[in-house]
């Protein structure tokens, strides 16, 4: 599978055409065509694609029902194109209303479709870049408030750390085998400088003193002076109110 390529999820009955199209496009990859809302769900949860383009009326559950299933299974949406042949107002704002990205009436031709992918894949990237921006500034405040400075390694290599498991939570489950190295990989050192750089950090923010800023950050008195968290506590906490507060 090739990870550079755009995913698409088709939910519709009379979609072979649309499928064939972008099944011939080098760029993008159909990882199904389903009919059910049930399999629906199942599918996108399992293959994560970057579009899902239904049918509203599905079989076993309608769109509405499976946008709402998916926004309880994901942690982050796929871009939604409805296309259907109900076409009045109403429905449409509901849909829009709702979370869904585009709504498009059928007949559809596969070229308009794939424009309006591009659009929505482009403001995408926006989005993202706009996103990774406000979680870096919510990190950057974390640290300085319980004492961490700028400037030591330690602080890039937390900061990338939290970012890792917000966007990939089990990772934390994984310190030393994926962690450290995907981190390691992207500043050019060694494993063992970024654990030690951590390490250095939390130590750095003990001897500082700001116990009771950490403890009010988390809501908890988890902390005390003689007692510091290890470097996948520290990063697991703070990645978790990331979490919690979207």
């Amino acid at each position: 599978m090739d990870n550079n390529k755009i995913k698409i999820l088709f939910a519709d009955t009379d979609g072979e055409e649309l499928v064939k199209y972008f099944q011939g496009k080098d760029k993008y990859e159909v990882v199904g065509n389903v009919n059910n809302g049930q399999d629906l769900v199942k599918l996108a949860v399992s293959t994560n694609p970057n579009f899902i383009v239904m049918d509203v009326m599905l079989a076993g559950m309608d769109g509405f029902m499976v946008l709402n299933n998916l926004k309880k299974n994901m942690p982050t949406l796929p871009k939604i194109v409805f296309i259907s042949n109900i076409s009045h107002s109403g429905f449409v704002t509901k849909a829009i209303k709702e979370g869904v990205d585009y709504f498009m009436v059928k007949p559809i031709m596969p070229e308009n479709l794939e424009e309006r992918l591009e659009d929505l894949k482009d403001n995408k990237l926006e989005e993202d870049a706009k996103n990774e921006k406000q979680l870096e500034e919510k990190i950057s405040n974390i640290f300085i408030s319980i004492g961490i400075p700028a400037h030591i390694k330690g602080y890039q290599f937390l900061r990338e750390a939290v970012k890792l498991a917000v966007e990939e939570p089990e990772i934390i489950g994984s310190i030393t085998k994926r962690l450290y190295p995907t981190i390691a990989e992207k500043f050019e050192t060694s494993s063992s400088k970024v654990e030690r750089g951590m390490r250095h950090a939390i130590e750095v923010a003990w001897n500082r003193g700001k116990i009771e800023n950490i403890n009010a950050l988390f809501g908890l008195k988890i902390y005390s002076s003689n007692e510091k968290p290890t470097n996948g506590e520290l990063i697991a906490l703070i990645a978790d109110k990331m979490l919690m507060e979207g």
